[in-house]
């Protein structure tokens, strides 16, 4: 005789049916979920991977321009115009007659910056404080030497006036784009010992992208000892010339105007041409040498040309 199995209260084949229907609904969910959950995952890890591939390019084109702006930067430090005009101007300051005379020009600049506007009676010299519209920074001229044999007529008995150095700074203001100040103060060396001071006011206009006119009024004073050189006449001159003695001072010495062309060929191949005119004042003006043998009116038309090279800074 076979005995049954006996089982709990509230047990039996129906419950353990139950039971193994409720687990196998509960695996059936689960692995639906993690099904769910993996296609999630996928579409993600698609996403991330899709979104990586687009920017890996950008990143690296990114980096090369970096490398490229890096590269640039470090080429060359400093650009550098050097260039020659010849001038036709008076022979000596307050002279009627005219000579043809050679003139340097020089200008430094950071590279990568574009060429500062120069005026015909602006100095050498370059920017040590710079800003949008303003630069400060030490100018120089150099004012030739007066020779009786330059001209024997007017010169005869006064002697000759060595070369002179003038050392000093200049200030530059652009009120507005086309509208340049600039004011030099300079010391003189050698030919004379006084101070000259150079007001300048330039309107700036670019024609076209290669020519730009401009032009303004000058202003130019001076003290007793830069005038007096070249426009006092002492007691030995007066003798050996047949001019009266005369003392020159200080103070405004001429008012004027200029303008100027300038045409680049090339980035780098630049010309010019100028006309300045200048009249004497006050004590320059009433010297005998300018009323007996020379000219208040002083002119002087020149022709340039400039080249510009990219250095690299040898420190």
């Amino acid at each position: 005789m076979i005995t049954p199995p006996i089982f709990p209260t509230g047990t039996g084949p129906r419950y353990f049916a139950g039971t193994n229907l409720h687990a196998n609904q509960s695996l059936m969910s689960g692995l639906q979920g993690l099904g769910q959950h993996r296609r999630t995952w996928g579409r993600r890890a698609a996403m991330a991977g899709a979104i990586a591939a687009a920017l890996i390019p950008v990143a690296a084109s990114a980096a090369d321009m970096d490398a490229r702006g890096r590269t640039l930067q470090s080429a060359y430090d400093w650009t550098i115009t050097i260039g020659i005009e010849g001038k036709v101007e008076p022979i000596f300051p307050g002279s009627k007659d005219f000579a043809i005379r050679p003139n340097p020009l020089f200008d430094i600049r950071r590279y990568g910056t574009p060429e500062r506007f120069r005026g015909p009676r602006d100095g050498i010299g370059f920017g040590l404080i710079e800003g949008s519209n303003y630069q400060i920074g030490p100018v120089g001229a150099l004012r030739i030497p007066r020779k009786e044999s330059d001209d024997p007529a007017a010169l005869r008995g006064l002697g000759d006036v060595p070369w002179a150095v003038e050392l000093g700074g200049f200030a530059e203001y652009w009120f507005v784009p086309w509208l340049r100040s600039r004011a030099e103060v300079r010391q003189g060396v050698h030919g004379h010992h006084g101070l000259v001071a150079d007001l300048m006011l330039d309107a700036v206009v670019p024609v076209t992208s290669q020519l730009t006119l401009s032009g303004g009024p000058r202003v130019t004073l001076v003290t007793a000892a830069a005038n007096s050189p070249y426009f006092s006449i002492d007691v030995n001159q007066s003798a050996a010339s047949g001019l009266p003695v005369y003392a020159a001072g200080g103070g405004l010495k001429s008012v004027g105007a200029g303008a100027q062309a300038r045409y680049f060929w090339t980035p780098q191949w630049a010309t010019h041409v100028f006309v300045e005119y200048e009249r004497l004042t006050d004590d320059a003006a009433n010297s005998p040498l300018v009323t007996q043998r020379g000219s208040p009116d002083q002119v002087t038309i020149g022709f340039g040309v400039t080249r510009s090279f990219d250095i690299k800074q040898p420190w």
